[in-house]
């Protein structure tokens, strides 16, 4: 599997997923499983979960890859459903983690979601979106989101334009001001733009809390 850059084209917009992010999660499922359960827990980011989601709340884990972080949801006392687009992963997710619940839903749309829940989890998905995508992505994120509910959405910092890797997944490049923009009505409860102590990457994380309407 190779995590080199060979493209730095802008994809065609789609109504769903990018299709080559989708197939090379799906095609290399097992690596990149392998992959994220070797890597330092992500303890950066379940602190700031702790601190914000509702305790016990009923949540959602939205791009649960191979579940790693559902299952510490779960054993932290968390009410989670897991969901992902590749059913690759589900499987996987639901051979590791039994106990969790584990449905494919696709981004943006998330059409066959129609629960609402008290938190919500996306940790470093929607970049593999496309700009024009993204909006309808946090628009599903936030019909989903009981109000009174905290969501934590985050994405890894693409710099200039968007950028392809060999393996065919994708990643958009936008300015954090763009994401920061669409919570308007939402309390922003926490910003940061970090390098990740866990995959040493550049994210952003955002938390925030829906409002009364």
């Amino acid at each position: 599997m190779s995590n080199g850059i060979d493209d730095k084209s802008t994809p065609e917009i789609k109504s769903g997923i990018d299709s080559k992010t989708l197939r090379a999660y799906s095609e290399n499922a097992e690596l990149y499983s392998q992959d994220w359960l070797t890597q330092p827990e992500p303890t950066d980011m379940y602190q700031l979960v702790q601190k914000f989601f509702l305790a016990e709340g009923e949540t959602a884990d939205i791009g649960c890859g191979n579940g790693r972080d559902s299952n510490w949801l779960f054993r932290h006392g968390y009410k989670v459903s897991g969901f992902d687009a590749s059913m690759d992963l589900i499987n996987l997710a639901s051979k590791h983690y039994p106990n969790v619940k584990f449905e494919q839903a696709f981004l943006p749309a998330l059409s066959n979601i129609s629960a609402e829940f008290d938190n919500l989890l996306c940790e470093t998905v929607i970049m593999h979106l496309s700009k024009v995508q993204i909006s309808e992505a946090i628009d599903s994120l936030k019909r989903i989101l009981k109000t009174g509910g905290v969501l934590y959405l985050s994405w890894r910092f693409t710099e200039n334009e968007d950028v392809r890797y060999a393996d065919g997944r994708l990643y958009s490049a936008f300015d954090s001001q763009f994401i920061v923009d669409q919570f308007s009505k939402e309390r922003i409860l926490h910003f940061e733009d970090e390098i990740s102590a866990s995959s040493g990457k550049r994210v952003c994380r955002l938390v925030c809390k829906k409002e009364q309407e």
